[in-house]
């Protein structure tokens, strides 16, 4: 072989590695570039039985990419006039189809708010406010229950009383809840509105308490926990996402600002349900982007997990068409990055799917 052959060979190799390597990191997990959004509108099937919904207090997605759907059950008067109301718990599979549907009423609390999933494929289910947290089997037997309905974490046991924030495994407001796949130790989120404690509580697998931390915030509205064991923290009335590490320890604190498309006549920007509700990891290897949820500008944000920067936006704001949002309450990517938003006043869940340069 010359050497003119050999440099040949050699620079066709370094770029044949070069295109292999841009391919595998090509696509939405890339926070240099932040893909594109695009509602799809196919997405779920229609559902049987002339189903009529309410409010949907949030969602997540199993190990399958399942949706599971938590529906309030709390439909406007006279609707039920065209049809059956829908189920506490609906099952969607990636391409819309419906898989299950389950709830007993005297069971699950109205006010749905979140759910995660265990390593053994169970469901945990968070309502706020009702005090307690539940884990069902994935096609929806009660297992167990940690704290009691309708009992609180308060001065007098009531929501009007003063939150304390127990060394205990009772609640007021829990609003999310992660499953540490390592130990099976579940981690709860709890003080979803104002008036609530403000803390994340650490159970084992079995429902017993074994310690918590308090959280420097006005409400802890969404809790989302990366692989790395950092999790990131939901102050909505705040505007910011606070980070800690799995022991409680303070990392550093993610500003999220926003500014009004239509410019206040007073000058000053009056908030309409805060830049930061709910939130996701894009599902590269290092989970490099955040999918954050705004009811302020009703669109999702793409922000880049590191320094916190939005790199784009999706979403086209306010409104009851294919890709606008009425109250976005509850966000979940997929592992392909499809991202699905449920809609508190909107009574829907809608899939947004990125969008490949070639589209």
């Amino acid at each position: 072989m010359t050497k003119r052959t050999r440099a040949l060979v050699s620079s066709g190799a370094v770029a044949v590695l070069a295109a292999v390597l841009g391919m595998a990191g090509a696509g939405p997990g890339r926070a240099d570039q932040p893909p594109r959004y695009q509602v799809d509108r196919s997405w779920p099937e229609t559902f049987p039985d002339h189903w009529v919904f309410g409010a949907i207090g949030g969602l997540c997605v199993d190990a399958n990419d399942h949706v599971f759907i938590l529906h309030r059950q709390d439909p406007p008067e006279g609707d039920a006039n065209a049809g059956h109301l829908a189920p506490p718990v609906i099952e969607v599979d990636a391409q819309g189809k419906l898989i299950n549907a389950w709830g007993d009423p005297k069971l699950i609390d109205p006010r749905l708010h979140s759910c995660a999933f265990d390593k053994a494929g169970n469901i945990w289910i968070g309502s706020a406010p009702s005090g307690m947290v539940q884990k069902y089997t994935h096609d929806g037997k009660l297992l167990l229950q940690v704290g009691k309905k309708g009992v609180y974490d308060t001065s007098d046991g009531t929501q009007k009383g003063k939150p304390l924030n127990s060394d205990a495994a009772v609640f007021t407001q829990p609003s999310s809840i992660w499953i540490d796949p390592a130990d099976g130790d579940v981690y709860v989120s709890d003080g979803e509105g104002p008036k609530g404690n403000r803390r994340v509580v650490v159970l084992d697998k079995d429902g017993k308490f074994l310690r918590q931390w308090t959280i420097d915030a006005t409400s802890i509205h969404c809790m989302g926990v990366a692989h790395d064991g950092l999790f990131y923290m939901c102050d909505r009335p705040g505007g910011r996402i606070l980070v800690y590490d799995k022991m409680g320890k303070f990392k550093k604190s993610l500003d999220v600002p926003w500014t009004p498309y239509t410019p206040p006549a007073d000058g000053k920007a009056k908030e309409s349900g805060g830049s930061v509700v709910s939130l996701d990891f894009s599902h590269d290897a290092h989970q490099s982007m955040i999918y954050l949820l705004s009811q302020n500008n009703d669109n999702v944000a793409i922000l880049d997990r590191r320094s916190g920067k939005i790199l784009s936006t999706f979403g086209d704001g306010a409104g009851h068409f294919a890709g606008q949002f009425d109250q976005p309450h509850g966000l979940a990517a997929d592992s392909h990055d499809n991202v699905y938003v449920a809609e508190n006043r909107g009574r829907r869940v809608q899939k947004f799917v990125p969008v490949r340069p070639s589209q």
